[in-house]
């Protein structure tokens, strides 16, 4: 069988790239013949592209597409220059779309209209921001629908990760059609600690760790406050790990007028998996203070890290810490919350352990190969096979 993975960013970072990459390297080595085509997008935020990627990633060949900047604000969003052409001439079993409001997703389904290709999508569904003006999300939520009546009515399956995401896009995509399949995590990666190194990234001797993207959504002014506010016996160093999207001076600022600039460590975006593991294992917590998370993807890897988790109660992260018995959940954009959830990581490390343990259980079950294993049967599915 031929799949097909579109997708607008591969092999950079990103939860929805990191799912993407693992499932199609885990595809290829089933014997299954895997391709993904991508646009030249590597930093959305900054609109930075590259020419210098490689043209096979983990054994998966990878087609590269010229992007075009989107046309009308909030509706087409990044198209792929030649992506139609060549999906037309793929001879994919299936096609694979991978996120929602994107260009490449509504090419996607028009390929497979007239070709009469299988198509799948995996929405990673992000409601319209509640940040945003009003007028703002009413377009993104005319959005939401217009991808229900189009490219969701050709997809034959519409994959979500968790059970929330699901009951939002059912809300305007075909009901019958919507899958669950949870993201997954390599437990083989994260088996032996021993060999992890963070050598010469000047990290405190303890901290507190945010992974991800320095975007708006993030929540990251709420953790500075709440380092800044945390009593002299409870406060840890900040270690931020993750690609600039045009908030570190912000926070920067916001660090030295609250005078803690000197307890936070950037470290940008690492590609070194063994430093990064390693930085994830020696930290007191992973702190996630999003606005919004479809999943959490490195919530998946503290646990199989062993890490303690604190993390906003938004989107799927209920769902994933099941209820705070796996990590203690605060409010979104509650500074003191989040000091008193830190603060009780350091004061109570039994409830730490426990919740540990618990989520290393939770991650056993979460293993890439059997995330896998589900996307095999779909596939074999919706082509009748």
């Amino acid at each position: 069988m031929k799949v097909v993975h579109v997708t607008l960013r591969f092999d950079a970072p990103g939860g929805v790239e990191t799912n993407v990459r693992e499932l199609a390297r885990r595809l290829k080595a089933s014997g299954d013949e895997v391709e993904v085509y991508a646009s030249d997008l590597y930093d959305e935020s900054r609109w930075e592209r590259r020419t210098d990627y490689r043209p096979v990633v983990d054994g998966v060949p990878v087609r590269r597409f010229p992007v075009r900047r989107r046309l009308v604000p909030h509706f087409t969003l990044p198209l792929m220059v030649g992506l139609i052409d060549a999906l037309s001439s793929s001879d994919a079993d299936v096609i694979h779309a991978h996120s929602h409001r994107y260009g490449h997703v509504l090419q996607a389904a028009a390929v497979a209209d007239r070709c009469r290709i299988p198509l799948v999508v995996s929405t990673s569904y992000h409601p319209p921001d509640r940040r945003e003006p009003r007028r703002t999300r009413g377009i993104l939520r005319l959005v939401d629908v217009g991808f229900g009546m189009t490219a969701y009515r050709t997809a034959r399956a519409i994959v979500v990760q968790s059970e929330l995401e699901g009951s939002l896009v059912r809300e305007f995509a075909p009901a019958d059609r919507v899958r669950l399949i949870p993201p997954g995590v390599d437990l083989a990666e994260w088996e032996h600690p021993d060999a992890d190194r963070p050598d010469g990234l000047g990290l405190p001797t303890e901290y507190f760790l945010f992974v991800g993207r320095v975007a708006a959504n993030k929540g990251l002014p709420y953790l500075v406050e709440a380092i800044a506010e945390s009593p002299p016996a409870e406060r840890r160093s900040l270690v931020i790990l993750g690609s600039d999207w045009g908030e570190r001076a912000a926070l920067e600022e916001l660090a030295r007028r609250r005078g803690v600039a000197d307890q936070i460590r950037w470290l940008g975006h690492l590609d070194d998996r063994r430093a990064y593991r390693a930085v994830i294992r020696g930290a007191r917590a992973l702190v996630l203070p999003s606005e919004w998370e479809a999943y959490g993807f490195v919530l998946l890897e503290a646990m199989a890290a062993r890490t303690p988790i604190v993390a906003t109660s938004v989107g799927a992260v209920p769902e994933v810490l099941e209820g705070g018995r796996l990590g203690l959940l605060v409010p979104y954009g509650d500074a003191g919350a989040l000091r008193r959830a830190l603060g009780e990581v350091i004061g109570d490390p039994d409830g730490a352990r426990r919740r540990v343990d618990a989520a290393w259980a939770k991650a056993v079950d979460l293993d890439w190969a059997r995330s896998a294993d589900r996307f095999r049967s779909l596939y074999r599915e919706v082509v009748g096979r």
